[in-house]
């Protein structure tokens, strides 16, 4: 048993110490610690959030919502416009790209840097379920919203860890393009029930959602068999976690969309 827990130490320092040396002694990034005690503190909040305010009355906080989500609006198309303008300036392939693990200008201060600020980007997300919970929208908080909120930090930790920038480029690309169109989704109905009018392409944001995930599934698929510098372990993990979120958001559409339909129908 000891000899098993000293393999396994041993194996934990290997990883915390092999890690990309560029970003190690970046905000967040060289332990799992830090992630791994904010994801615990927004699960308790999860938990407990909701019978805390199940005796007080629901917050409104339009101004701070609409503030939270037009930043994030503007975060998102930053975070676009570096992956798509970088990988362009670097000639980036968009089948297959090997990580650039040099000093250049273009793999450190652009296409790593812009890698962090994605993985920044989910911790700042995990506000979404605070403010689901102050406005008492307990429904909102499903498995699909909690997962996808806690998975993501990690992913882009490690990626940040160990790969920021190479293949990674084309799933924060295209994650932040679709956020820019969700976070304005959120900002506009924050607004109040009279922008209703104005939000009847919810359901396209969901397609829009499921396609990214396609196009992601079909990309890391593509790099298992091509010939590509990039980890396997990396591309088989994005691919297993495009599947389940694939999956989970059908789920989904089929809840919103068309179950309503169909008990019409019946």
């Amino acid at each position: 048993m000891a000899g098993t827990l000293d393999e396994l130490w041993r194996q934990c320092t290997w990883a915390l110490n092999n890690g990309d040396p560029r970003t190690d002694s970046w905000f967040l990034v060289h332990s799992p610690l830090p992630v791994t005690l904010l994801f615990a503190f927004y699960l308790l909040l999860v938990v407990a959030g909701p019978a805390i305010m199940s005796h007080r009355e629901p917050l409104r906080l339009a101004g701070p919502l609409a503030a939270y989500n037009l930043g994030l609006v503007l975060l998102s198309g930053y975070i676009f416009y570096e992956f798509m303008v970088t990988s362009l300036l670097a000639k980036y392939s968009y089948f297959c790209q090997p990580v650039d693990y040099s000093q250049s200008e273009l793999g450190i201060r652009q296409m790593a840097s812009v890698c962090w600020w994605c993985f920044f980007s989910k911790a700042i997300e995990l506000l979404d379920t605070v403010f689901f919970i102050l406005r008492k929208k307990r429904e909102q908080i499903t498995f699909l919203h909690v997962y996808h909120h806690g998975t993501m930090l990690f992913n882009w930790w490690a990626g940040v860890k160990y790969v920021p920038g190479g293949q990674a480029f084309f799933v924060g690309m295209l994650n932040s393009f679709v956020h820019v169109f969700m976070y304005l989704y959120y900002g506009l109905a924050s607004l109040g029930p009279h922008m209703r009018r104005y939000l009847w392409w919810k359901r396209h944001l969901t397609t829009l959602q499921l396609g990214q995930f396609v196009a992601i599934a079909a990309h890391s698929s593509y790099n298992l068999f091509a010939e590509c510098y990039f980890p396997d372990g990396f591309n088989m993990a994005v691919l297993l976690y495009s599947l389940s979120l694939i999956l989970l958001f059908l789920n989904f559409y089929h809840q919103t969309y068309l179950r309503g339909k169909q008990e019409k129908l019946t």
